[in-house]
């Protein structure tokens, strides 16, 4: 198979970890979730939770037997493995705030075992006083982090920023990071699950228990040359038809922009990557290969590589978040 050209929408896969609330199914009118829903995969293929298509022609078929079958006609020729679809999109629900915690990057995974995991995130809501956690504070040191981890002060040890709607920021591998308590995110991310705790404020689990940490795979993963990041507003764009597009992150795995969309568009595809769409307000319909889809504000799709192009038209005046390779 390698004819793979209309827009594909997914079943989303729900994660009911402790830290979650209720504000997916509430904000973008979801039934199915779980009463603890903390995390949406929204477009995924890892094996802990893979997207399976919801409609169409290919119906039924998971995200990583496409990709697998399709190659670079689905993921296009910049992925870094054609057959091996290499983002994961998710939404994230934070009633309580996670653990501070690390993923591996590309170079210093091999010390670990685990996947590498360069992220970032749009904060789509946020209850007031809400921040997310990034990056360590001047002057912390090993020696320093392993003592605080000790005597209860890690908490101390962290840049803390506030945030505000369509803000993003930028997380590559090595960074230590929390999401706080109270915002509601967009993540893209490698196609990775390792995450090593460093610290969990002292919570238990369900069984009453501390949760497991990883102190020394996160003491072997920490890039402690990374400054802390600062939160980003989109930036943009001149106008074109009434729309706009902004950019708001791009690195080596990744680019993402906004388009606040007014009127219909038409957005070529040249073979080197999918386009996977999210909606954050409005409505917008994707059509492509003879196949469209409505998409509502929560609503993910994914447009092949081989797509050649496909067309955005609003059911009302929306934003959409567009990420590329």
């Amino acid at each position: 198979m390698n004819a793979i050209r209309i827009p594909l929408a997914f079943a989303p896969v729900y994660k009911d970890y402790l830290w979650g609330g209720a504000r997916i199914a509430a904000a973008y009118r979801r039934n199915g979730t779980p009463q603890v829903c903390a995390e949406s995969w929204e477009i995924s293929a890892h094996p802990d939770g893979a997207s399976v298509v919801s409609g169409g022609p290919f119906a039924g078929r998971d995200l990583a037997g496409l990709a697998a079958a399709a190659g670079a006609a689905l993921t296009g020729t910049r992925a870094p493995d054609p057959r091996r679809f290499p983002l994961l999109f998710k939404l994230i629900d934070a009633r309580d705030r996670l653990s501070v915690q690390v993923h591996p990057n590309n170079e210093n995974a091999v010390r670990t075992g685990g996947e590498p995991k360069t992220e970032m995130w749009v904060v789509l809501d946020r209850t007031p006083g809400a921040s997310l956690y990034a990056g360590l504070a001047e002057g912390v040191t090993p020696a320093t982090l392993r003592a605080a981890l000790l005597d209860g002060t890690a908490a101390a040890q962290l840049v803390r920023l506030p945030v505000e709607p369509g803000q993003a920021l930028f997380i590559p591998g090595g960074l230590v990071h929390a999401i706080g308590a109270g915002c509601l995110i967009y993540e893209v991310q490698q196609n990775s699950n390792t995450t090593y705790r460093l610290f969990d404020w002292g919570r238990t689990g369900a069984d009453g228990k501390p949760r497991q940490l990883h102190i020394e795979e996160s003491f072997k993963t920490i890039d402690w040359s990374l400054p802390a990041p600062q939160m980003t507003t989109p930036a943009p764009c001149a106008a074109e038809n009434g729309n706009r597009w902004a950019d708001v992150v791009s690195c080596g795995f990744f680019t993402l922009r906004q388009l606040d969309l007014a009127a219909p568009c038409r957005i070529a595809v040249d073979g080197t990557t999918f386009h996977a769409l999210f909606v954050t307000a409005g409505q917008a319909t994707v059509a492509a290969g003879g196949e469209s889809i409505v998409l509502n504000a929560g609503s993910s799709a994914l447009i092949p590589a081989d797509a050649q192009a496909y067309t955005l038209s609003p059911g009302a005046a929306s934003t959409l978040l567009v990420t590329t390779l």
